[in-house]
């Protein structure tokens, strides 16, 4: 397995249509995703001390969290609309070795900062709402 830029690892945003298609979210400078899983646990009196956990049951979830610079384009403009009302949306995350993950997304939170004479920053929170399956 080799290396892969930091660079290529890309946020992207559903336009709503059907098919959906995606724009990248402008601007980003870091970009982080984790995956959560929930365990049950099913030990019993014959596990001889050990933890044992059922496969594929629990809840999984997938968060995502992004910075940088405010460009004004269209993606972040959906995104501030999305937190604004609410609301869910199909997103994409983009990776150098050409794997996706795609699913809906909550806007959690979404920050903008600025300094005196310095760019508008921003930060974005998403949390998934269904599956995010590879694509």
């Amino acid at each position: 397995m080799t290396a892969q830029k930091g660079a290529a690892f890309l946020l992207k945003i559903g336009d709503g249509g059907a098919p959906v298609t995606y724009e990248t979210v402008a601007g980003l400078r870091t970009t982080q995703m984790t995956v959560n899983g929930d365990t049950v646990v099913v030990t019993h009196k014959e596990s001889g001390g050990w933890r044992e956990l059922l496969s594929g049951a629990g809840t999984r979830s997938v968060s995502v969290s992004a910075s940088g610079i405010f460009l004004g384009s269209d993606a972040e403009t959906a995104i501030r609309n999305h937190a604004l009302a609410g609301t869910l949306d199909e997103y994409e995350l983009s990776f150098e070795d050409g794997a996706k993950m795609r699913g809906r997304f909550l806007v959690q939170r979404l920050d903008y900062a600025g300094d005196f004479n310095g760019e508008r920053t921003y930060s974005v929170q998403l949390e998934s709402s269904g599956a995010v399956v590879p694509s």
